[in-house]
């Protein structure tokens, strides 16, 4: 039973084609907005604390400041109104899940970049 799920899964899902990104990188997300019947696009830049699940059902957390409150927001990886997104900088972390960035606040809470 779980073998044919997840064979359903695979097979009629879409996948969107987004650049390889994981925990401490800081990534732009653009996102669809629809409001009445007008649509905008709308974008939210932060650090991602967290990827799990697999294939279909994946998600990602993305954790930002807003002046002094930290805002997270989970993003599935194809949710229909992900547009595109960005990376913007390869963070170094020795974790796959950063939720100690949580409490760490002003220089404490820079993540140093990686080098390629």
């Amino acid at each position: 039973m779980q073998d044919l799920v997840k064979f359903v899964q695979d097979e009629f899902v879409t996948k969107k084609d987004f650049p390889e990104f994981s925990a401490g990188d800081t990534i732009t997300v653009y996102y669809e907005i629809k409001e009445g019947n007008k649509t905008r696009t709308q974008f939210f830049r932060g650090v991602v604390i967290q990827r799990r699940g697999s294939s279909s059902t994946e998600t990602f957390t993305i954790r930002k400041m807003s002046g002094t409150i930290g805002v997270e927001r989970i993003f599935p990886v194809n949710l229909p109104a992900l547009q595109k997104i960005e990376v913007n900088k390869r963070g170094k972390v020795r974790r796959a899940r950063i939720f100690y960035f949580r409490e760490l606040t002003g220089k404490k809470a820079r993540i140093k970049e990686r080098r390629r």
